[in-house]
């Protein structure tokens, strides 16, 4: 059995998003692993990941697409554009600006996942990193500021 998220709806009370930047061919056990091990970093499970999101240049990526699917969450992609006011002032790439036109991927998709499903959305610490993807976790108030 997949350890999804709609397993257990309402079994762990802090609900978070990642935001998940690759380079292309990242398989889905890569993608999993970190995301696994970024949620342990913050006594985080599966049970309490509502969202995943990256930038629309990896709409194509099968492995972040295996990864929503095995975990049974709807994929979000966000466009550079919507991803400029949530950029921060470091972890700017200039190898992410001129592959998918934002200069960060992982925070910025983890920060505006968040603040479409809810209010207040911060981070989570700082991004992790494998040999091939990135990872950034969000939380955010259900309830309006």
């Amino acid at each position: 059995m997949s350890p999804t998220a709609s397993d257990h709806p309402s079994a762990s009370p802090t609900q978070v998003v990642a935001g998940l930047g690759c380079r292309r061919g990242c398989s889905r056990e890569e993608l999993l692993e970190l995301l696994i091990h970024s949620l342990a970093r913050h006594e985080l499970t599966v049970d309490n990941l509502v969202g995943v999101a990256s930038i629309a240049h990896k709409r194509d990526e099968a492995g972040l697409h295996a990864l929503a699917e095995y975990l049974g969450l709807e994929l979000v992609f966000f466009s550079p554009e919507q991803l400029a006011g949530y950029q921060m002032p470091t972890g700017a790439s200039a190898l992410s600006q001129a592959t998918t036109g934002s200069p960060a991927v992982a925070e910025p998709c983890a920060l505006a996942l968040a603040a479409r499903m809810g209010a207040l959305a911060r981070l989570l610490g700082e991004k992790d990193r494998s040999a091939s993807a990135t990872c950034a976790l969000a939380i955010f108030d259900r309830e309006p500021a």
